[in-house]
């Protein structure tokens, strides 16, 4: 009888599991984590802006940001967020961010992000100051406060938030890998992207919130274009 009564707590903790896993992007769950979103219906609150640039570049970065459907030749039916810009200073970063709420509050969690997205740099190909699929670099973390754009001494910059430079750890952000296809030549494939291996750690605040942040930090001087096709993340 304590078998029978187990084995139904385990499946009903299953099913709610991946109940919560697929889950529209409107509906009410007790708790924001497992998350998981593909765009179909919006932009799921996320939100998008670049830093790490100076006042003087402020009109050439030509930044852009929007919920588009996904460039051929793949799927179009698909939406995803498109991110656009120039790198004029050849360390620009490029991010979205979502809140996160309904968590323990004052606790950390072990969150791993696996990220589908839609690039068409080939890994290897060659650019001005790095390749434009080898030297921009996919992060992702979290913060226990609403991520802010903020100018210090003529930069804008994302205030008390450390990302690491490139190709380096931040202690809020983790390397992911890079943009590059692996392809030789250019063209729009799905690309994914994990920290599976490497989990980073975030701490709710007081309120049981956290930002997601997920973002290209850059080392190629021109033009990236990305669009995120799925963002999920567990806490292991």
């Amino acid at each position: 009888m304590k078998s029978t009564l187990f084995q139904a707590a385990a499946l009903a903790s299953s099913l709610f599991f991946l109940s919560a896993c697929n889950t529209p992007d409107d509906a009410v769950v007790p708790s924001d984590l497992p998350y998981e979103s593909y765009f179909q219906t919006g932009t799921d609150s996320w939100t998008a802006d670049i830093v790490d640039y100076s006042t003087a570049q402020d009109s050439i970065m030509e930044f852009k940001f929007g919920r588009s459907k996904l460039p051929a030749p793949l799927d179009t039916t698909r939406q995803s967020l498109m991110l656009s810009s120039m790198n004029r200073s050849d360390d620009a970063f490029m991010y979205v961010t979502k809140k996160l709420s309904g968590l323990l509050p004052n606790t950390s969690y072990s969150l791993i992000f696996d990220i589908e997205l839609a690039s068409q740099y080939p890994s290897n190909s060659i650019g001005i100051g790095g390749s434009p699929g080898g030297s921009v670099y996919l992060k992702a973390g979290g913060v226990s406060f609403e991520p802010k754009k903020v100018l210090q001494d003529g930069q804008y910059t994302l205030e008390n938030v450390d990302k690491g430079n490139q190709l380096q750890d931040g202690e809020n952000l983790t390397l992911l890998g890079n943009v590059g296809t692996g392809n030789d030549t250019e063209g729009y494939q799905l690309i994914t992207r994990t920290n599976a291996n490497a989990p980073i750690t975030v701490r709710t605040n007081a309120n049981g919130e956290l930002w997601l942040i997920v973002g290209t930090d850059s080392g190629f001087e021109g033009l990236t274009t990305l669009y995120y096709s799925k963002i999920n993340v567990t806490a292991r």
